[in-house]
């Protein structure tokens, strides 16, 4: 390995010396942390939470999760400051330097948010299998879909299983992965730039100029719903229109919230610093994993979590369904049970009297929605929960049925894969940390292989529901984020950890600053998580307090010694 690090040293010194053009050059040759974070990054997650602000909000949410990124490299970007200038281990250095609680409360939350996002990337990955890419051999109608089930996410372990093991090979593995970990990218990057393509050649095209209007922040959807609602809230009247609106902001600051989470989850916080001291690197390698994270993280994610958002607004914001022109009946209820769920609960705010409404059976539903006004109907079919799979099935009219349906497919197994891979990996080195065992490869290997439990994702997940619930995975990873940042933000300033490498002057202002504000949105987007959650928002609120108790009898504790 030294003899490795010594080879990229002299790769980069001599690129340096030729200018600029050869220096990025080898940057992009060398880059391979900052790939990692980009895989786990265009997850599952980040596919749910880009599909809903499309339909929830439309082109105007499409500044949101570039400016989320930003905030996250430069916490990234300290991240590996840090432990590139001490070559300190960073869940060392924040029990020594920060506090030991927030040290524990980093690698537990970490371990914890594996095993949560590992279910639901088993689940899409599967999903992407049965419903897109190979439906007649394990679709609904070709095999029992339980037995399919098993037999295709038991063979998506074994693959990732495979990949993972390059990682604890020697470095050569590890540019293997780093490869595949690129063409993955690259992968999910080419099918959702192909689905924009297949909009703007269709008849409609797209309003380039409407679509560019909607990367100018706005903080407006934290308290009204999209604009384009207006028209169809003003037409259900005085008394409903607030109902709606009320359903769309609760509705828009959740995936808000999910898509800065995962931007950067905790793990990712985790996964940087070590892959960066298994390569070997130090401090003359800092501008390397600058421009990494930028390569690898930054251009990937923003460009096809852009074109998710661009084409889930395109096909479904503010687009009554055709269900709402349909009288639902015991025969087409299945079909359309997502805009039955919503009209139940317009019905049941209506009668305001939840014994009254429980007492009534499926037919007086029935004749209740179907007596709704068309208003109404257009907005519980405007918001019903679509997945990946439904944005492929209306690109067919478009570009072929075969073509949607294997763009998304390739597109959605690879964000799955490639972000099981990486929790696998980031699993073997929490492992590692918490038993005080660097590098030990029995015990990375056993970390690795504990989220293969995600195999049963699918079983307890299936379509729609698999994407949806990515969203409340991500907010529970964003409660757990202000861990990491406040850590690192402490670590970034600890004159006794950092000794000279410490900025100074205005560049220390700029980094506080910066991180600062990332901290600050951690920390209020874990506060509506919690909120947010009205089924366990007491039980949220107790485990934080427990938690800021025992950082600050464990920091007076330490003083006083």
């Amino acid at each position: 390995m030294s003899q490795d690090v010594e080879n990229t040293r002299i790769i980069l010194e001599n690129a340096r010396a030729r200018g600029t053009g050869a220096t990025i050059a080898a940057f992009i040759k060398l880059s391979g942390p900052g790939w990692m974070q980009g895989a786990i990054t265009l997850g599952g997650g980040s596919l749910a939470s880009g599909l809903y602000l499309g339909v929830l909000g439309g082109y105007q949410f499409l500044w949101l999760q570039p400016i989320a990124m930003i905030l996250g490299i430069v916490m990234l970007s300290a991240i590996s400051y840090v432990t590139l200038s001490t070559g300190e281990r960073p869940f060392d250095a924040i029990k020594k330097h920060v506090n030991p609680v927030m040290g524990w409360g980093w690698v537990i939350a970490v371990l914890l948010a594996n095993l949560v996002w590992v279910l639901p990337q088993f689940a899409l990955a599967t999903a992407a299998i049965r419903q897109n890419l190979l439906p007649n051999i394990f679709g609904g109608d070709a095999m029992d879909a339980n037995t399919a089930k098993i037999i295709v996410s038991s063979a998506i372990m074994v693959i990732c299983i495979i990949a993972v093991s390059f990682y604890h090979k020697d470095n050569k593995g590890q540019k293997i992965l780093d490869n595949v970990l690129k063409l993955l990218v690259a992968l999910i990057v080419l099918s959702f730039i192909g689905v924009v393509i297949i909009l703007l050649t269709s008849e409609n095209g797209l309003d380039l100029g409407v679509v560019l209007a909607g990367f100018k922040p706005s903080l407006s959807i934290f308290t009204t719903p999209a604009a384009s609602y207006n028209e169809y809230l003003s037409a259900t009247g005085e008394q409903f229109s607030k109902y709606w609106s009320n359903i769309i902001v609760t509705e828009q600051r959740k995936v808000v919230i999910a898509a800065f989470s995962t931007v950067i989850g905790i793990n990712m916080t985790f996964l940087l610093p070590y892959s960066i001291i298994k390569r070997g690197w130090d401090k003359s390698f800092r501008s390397l994993a600058i421009f990494d994270l930028s390569i690898g993280l930054f251009v990937p994610f923003v460009v096809a979590i852009s074109c998710v958002v661009i084409s889930a607004a395109a096909q479904f914001h503010a687009k009554p369904a055709a269900a709402t022109v349909l009288e639902l009946n015991k025969e087409n209820v299945t079909q359309h049970h997502k805009y039955f769920g919503r009209a139940k609960t317009r019905i049941a705010f209506e009668m305001n009297d939840r014994v009254a409404f429980d007492a009534l059976t499926q037919d007086e539903l029935f004749i209740k929605v179907n007596a709704l006004p068309l208003a109404d109907k257009n907005m519980a079919s405007m918001l019903i929960k679509r997945g990946a799979f439904d944005l492929g099935i209306s690109l067919a009219p478009l570009a072929g049925k075969k073509v949607a349906q294997y763009i998304f497919g390739f597109g959605v197994l690879a964000m799955g894969i490639s972000t099981i891979i990486i929790l696998m990996m980031i699993n073997g080195l929490v492992v590692c940390e918490m038993f005080g065992k660097p590098n030990d490869p029995t015990l990375s290997r056993i970390g690795s292989y504990i989220p293969a439990i995600g195999v049963i994702g699918p079983i307890i997940w299936t379509g729609t529901t698999a994407m949806w619930m990515a969203v409340p995975t991500s907010m529970f990873g964003m409660v757990l984020l202000p861990i990491a940042y406040f850590s690192f933000w402490v670590l970034m300033n600890q004159k006794k950890l950092l000794g000279d490498q410490m900025p100074q002057g205005g560049t220390r202002l700029v980094w506080n600053v910066f991180m600062g504000t990332a901290t600050c949105v951690a920390i209020f987007g874990a506060y509506w998580s919690i909120n947010s959650s009205h089924l366990i928002r007491k039980e949220g609120y107790i485990a934080v307090s427990l938690f800021l108790v025992l950082v600050v009898i464990t920091h007076f504790v330490r003083k006083k010694s």
